[in-house]
């Protein structure tokens, strides 16, 4: 709402008193999945990136990007509009897509918005597959699964020169289950000890 982002707002600036911002921060990101949870119009997120951008440009640090993070279906031209760069969720397990077709599924959402941000870059914020928990619909979850989407997806994304960030680095066993699920703990590459890795060494090859 409204006055929690005032405050973040307020929190952003009072940080950039004491770090050195135009070489410690990548980007600014303006929400996370708002329009998707209906917590913000397209518009109304839009409006908060400009003002976020005005405030950093005040302070001298105008250079600093500023985007949002949404689910491929809600990033609108509104929001592609307004952000330096797109910042992607896509999670081919949530649209019960199988394992086979997960990465293609994936990187066709990534081509589309490619194709909507008219030359601005787009980053993969979010994407994963659960090791454990329930199926949904034709994606099943389990540890070989898991281990074959982010060998698949880190490869390709490697090739085709795609930056991303990968969900998750933890296993999670305090995640919610607000969507009467019980895969929200389980998307981690790390356990829920933060130190033991999940999959066998290699995680991942892409000779």
């Amino acid at each position: 709402n409204d006055a929690v982002f005032e405050a973040d707002k307020n929190e952003l600036l009072r940080l950039t008193k004491y770090f050195n911002f135009a070489k410690q921060v990548s980007a600014v990101v303006v929400g996370s999945e708002a329009v998707y949870r209906k917590e913000q119009t397209a518009e109304q997120l839009a409006a908060k990136i400009r003002n976020v951008k005005q405030a950093l440009a005040n302070v001298g640090l105008a250079s600093i990007p500023v985007t949002t993070s949404e689910t491929w279906p809600t990033y609108y031209q509104t929001l592609i509009k307004e952000v330096d760069f797109v910042n992607m969720h896509g999670f081919p397990f949530w649209e019960g897509v199988s394992i086979d077709k997960a990465n293609d599924k994936m990187f066709q959402h990534i081509y589309d918005l490619q194709a909507a941000a008219k030359g601005k870059k787009v980053v993969v914020g979010e994407t994963g597959w659960p090791s454990a928990g329930d199926h949904y619909g034709a994606a099943q979850t389990g540890m070989h699964n898991a281990q074959s989407y982010l060998q698949q997806f880190v490869c390709r994304a490697a090739r085709e020169n795609i930056e991303y960030y990968y969900f998750n680095s933890f296993d999670q066993n305090w995640a919610s289950t607000n969507n009467a699920s019980n895969v929200e703990g389980n998307w981690g590459i790390v356990k829920n000890d933060y130190v033991t890795p999940k999959f066998a060494e290699p995680i991942y090859s892409c000779k």
